[in-house]
């Protein structure tokens, strides 16, 4: 079985870890967009499914669980995963402060064998060890007819220029060395991968920050943050 995690990558967040909850630390720009990837999410999700205690959502690479907390306030019956041992410790502990019950673990998306009716793997794709893998991994877990939900960053000049310099370097949002551009994944290999994986493409959204307005909103232009949502045949 091959492996998808990248030690480098776990480490470089396991040292960051006690900022995930803190919405003016490193975590800043992902409080920034949480909101509206949030209401994306959920809006796509209902399409198909009721949002209740019957429904199985798995989040891989939850980090602090910034997106398994707002979905099991929802009333979802919510699994998270992610390979540090350090963010799941902050996850279990802000979501027993938050009453909030949560099945998190230590684990890659390849050691788990269940299926659930919604997986995520957002901004994850980019910092694991083998994209085909964690695909192909990504599939197992998803039940027939049920979704898998991949948040990214395109690979283009204009997401260098933003979502890597501008972020790191300019105005310092990220830590430097957050995001190795050339990991970054493009919409056409995205859906490439998933076809292999029995997995069909049913959306494709961008998201745009303003920097005047300081706020992101849905946008048809996937240059930089896109979001994809799989359909499990």
């Amino acid at each position: 079985m091959t492996s998808t995690i990248d030690p480098q990558e776990v480490e470089k967040f396991s040292k960051i870890a006690d900022e995930w909850w803190s919405e003016t630390g490193k975590f800043k720009p992902l409080h920034k967009f949480n909101p509206i990837r949030i209401n994306f999410i959920r809006s796509e999700i209902e399409k198909y499914f009721a949002i209740n205690s019957e429904l199985k959502i798995l989040d891989v690479g939850c980090g602090g669980g910034l997106i398994a907390e707002p979905f099991a306030r929802m009333g979802a019956s919510v699994t998270a995963v992610d390979a540090s041992e350090k963010n799941i410790a902050v996850a279990k502990i802000h979501a027993q402060k938050s009453g909030l019950k949560i099945d998190y673990r230590v684990a890659a998306a390849e050691e788990l064998t269940e299926q659930f009716d919604v997986v995520f793997a957002l901004e994850i794709i980019e910092h694991v060890a083998d994209v085909e893998a964690f695909i192909a991994s990504l599939s197992k877990l998803v039940k027939p007819n049920g979704l898998l939900f991949v948040a990214t960053m395109n690979r283009t000049l204009k997401s260098l220029a933003f979502a890597k310099i501008a972020a790191e370097y300019i105005l310092r949002w990220l830590p430097h060395g957050t995001h190795d551009w050339k990991k970054f994944v493009k919409p056409s290999e995205l859906n490439g991968l998933a076809c292999r994986y029995n997995l069909e493409l049913k959306s494709l959204t961008g998201f745009n920050y303003n920097l005047l307005n300081d706020e992101w909103k849905e946008t048809k232009n996937l240059d930089v943050n896109y979001a994809a949502v799989l359909l499990k045949k």
